[in-house]
């Protein structure tokens, strides 16, 4: 296991360096700089032009600048400066954290409890009106865009039911109130932006699960376990679910860095002040650091997540532990 891990580790450097690297080349790509964005519309003496971009770094060839955020990175452990924001990238990444980690830690919890449930209920009704039902609106939001989800529910929910608050992670002068009461004001705030971005991924899990625990009941393991004469629900939350939640744990360990980094269409739709909108603002700002560094941070928990869901089947299914020890010989 550890050779395994081993191996892994020395995959995600340069798959991240690659990442960068290729989004680096899409930004030089791009029309305009940000000196423009910078200075604005207004002429300016070449001196002034030229001081800007001294100071942000933006001046010389793009493979020298590239390489100077790289050494940046390596040699101190910096991330640059964002000029949109005028402070460290790495602040800017700090304050963005706290609610990208409550809104994917809901998100995820939601996802799981509802996929897997209605994948249990959907295999054990096979044929019935209960299992058509749910696949019916399993597809049906696996099909619809998630920004068209979100606002549909903004408008539903916060417009024609004014029940959940349409925007933003708190309420105006919720600083000023006490603990509980901002606590409260934060979680009513997550409602809506969570359950969109929870069922929204919800609904291929519990096409992984209900098709996992139907070809698990026609395993051999499971008529050995009801010739026992173990319960049906037994059955089929010890014996069948288990084996089911291997492609579960795969999927949800790919889709997990993507809940931490920010979903950047729900978080621009609900005004969500994560690591999503702070990457939707640089790419409008062409803050090219906050930009290579939020991905370089993506493509890192991405490797990390691909690494925890296979540590996890190995540690479920005895089958893949056996196959690793035996590739490690």
């Amino acid at each position: 296991m550890l050779g395994f891990v081993a191996r892994r580790l020395a995959i995600a450097l340069p798959l991240a360096l690659g990442a960068a690297t290729l989004v680096f080349v899409l930004m030089e790509s791009a029309p305009g700089n940000a000196a423009d964005l910078l200075l604005g519309d207004r002429p300016v003496p070449p001196e002034v032009r030229q001081r800007i971009e001294q100071v942000y770094g933006l001046d010389g060839p793009p493979v020298e600048r590239y390489l100077r955020w790289l050494g940046a990175l390596f040699l101190r452990g910096e991330l640059g400066w964002s000029h949109s924001r005028s402070r460290p990238v790495a602040t800017a990444i700090r304050e963005a954290i706290p609610a990208t980690v409550s809104l994917a830690g809901a998100a995820l919890l939601l996802h799981l409890l509802s996929g897997i449930l209605l994948g249990v209920v959907s295999a054990a009704r096979r044929g019935r009106w209960t299992d058509k039902s749910l696949g019916f609106v399993s597809l049906a939001l696996y099909a619809m865009p998630t920004f068209w989800l979100g606002l549909m529910s903004i408008l539903i929910l916060s417009y024609f039911v004014p029940i959940l608050p349409a925007s933003s992670i708190e309420s105006v002068g919720a600083a000023h109130w006490s603990w509980a009461h901002r606590l409260a004001d934060r979680l009513w705030h997550l409602v809506l932006p969570a359950s969109v971005l929870g069922l929204a991924s919800a609904a291929a899990t519990m096409r992984f699960v209900r098709a996992g625990v139907l070809q698990a009941m026609a395993q051999g393991f499971v008529r050995a376990a009801r010739a026992r004469g173990l319960g049906g629900k037994r059955v089929l939350f010890v014996h069948a679910l288990r084996n089911a939640l291997i492609p579960v744990i795969n999927f949800t360990g790919v889709s997990l860095p993507v809940l931490l980094s920010g979903s950047l269409v729900i978080e621009v739709v609900f005004a969500w002040p994560g690591m999503g909108r702070l990457t939707y603002d640089a790419i409008l700002a062409q803050d090219y650091p906050v930009i290579l560094a939020t991905t370089w941070l993506a493509t890192v928990m991405v490797v990390l997540g691909s690494l925890a869901a296979d540590v996890a089947m190995a540690a479920i299914d005895p089958r893949i532990r056996l196959t690793e020890q035996r590739n490690t010989r």
